[in-house]
């Protein structure tokens, strides 16, 4: 959840056998006392990250998997009226600021849902949600949007794709809230913002940093690939 430009809650929308994600953001007394007792401060600083010390952790159970709207759902009680930022985990997004500071950025100026686009080849634009604008050839990378068309098979709307990055209006819940399943029975978060367009401002940021899909392999490797050096110290 927002609050000015600072997130202090996180909510992890979970399903069954994701305890793992619970436990990797959990202090552990134990291993924390055995460092201590070694004197191996410096690994302790990096098993409790001082960014997190002010972070409230939030877990919420999603019993079966019925889409990404669905899942947003099931937060609801704890976000209320605030705007609130989702972050798709399959999406790794490097750069400073980072892809949510940049649409939290946005939100600010826009005081309207925001939307993280990125530019992908044509012939691959079926695999997205891909946006259409008037204002696509602006030079500026915020711009409202029109429409919201998913995996189109041929003549795309724009060759810019949604990704795993948004920052919501409170006001999603209310489209959420009613929507029927579609695409493999699930409820679509593109739905619901398809819906509040005929309402609401809604606005796409083409968001600057590298992006690695690590839901796929191929991805998933690359990613690996390129944070390896740093994080062995090469």
């Amino acid at each position: 959840m927002l609050y000015g430009i600072s997130i202090d809650t996180l909510i992890f929308v979970t399903g069954r056998n994701k305890r793992a994600i619970e436990d990797h953001f959990d202090q552990n007394f134990e291993l924390d006392e055995k460092l201590i007792q070694s004197g191996k401060h410096d690994y302790l600083e990096k098993i409790n990250r001082k960014i997190f010390a002010d972070v409230k952790f939030t877990y919420v159970r999603q019993k079966s998997q019925n889409g990404l709207g669905d899942a947003i759902l099931h937060a609801r009680h704890l976000i209320n009226d605030e705007a609130f930022a989702v972050l798709l985990a399959d999406d790794l997004i490097l750069n400073s600021p980072s892809c949510t500071e940049q649409l939290i950025e946005a939100y600010q100026k826009t005081n309207s849902t925001v939307i993280g686009l990125n530019k992908v080849p044509e012939e691959e634009t079926n695999k997205y949600g891909v946006i259409s604008s008037d204002d696509i050839d602006s030079s500026l990378n915020t711009f409202q949007l029109n429409d919201i068309v998913e995996k189109p098979e041929n003549n795309p709307p724009s060759n810019l794709a949604v990704v795993g990055r948004y920052i919501l209006s409170a006001k999603i819940f209310n489209y959420l809230e009613n929507l029927q399943p579609s695409i493999g029975g699930e409820v679509q978060l593109t739905d619901a913002i398809k819906l509040m367009l005929a309402d609401e401002q809604v606005y796409g940021h083409i968001y600057e940093g590298q992006k690695f899909d690590c839901g796929s392999r191929h991805g998933y490797v690359q990613a690996i690939a390129h944070l390896a050096p740093g994080v062995l110290g090469e």
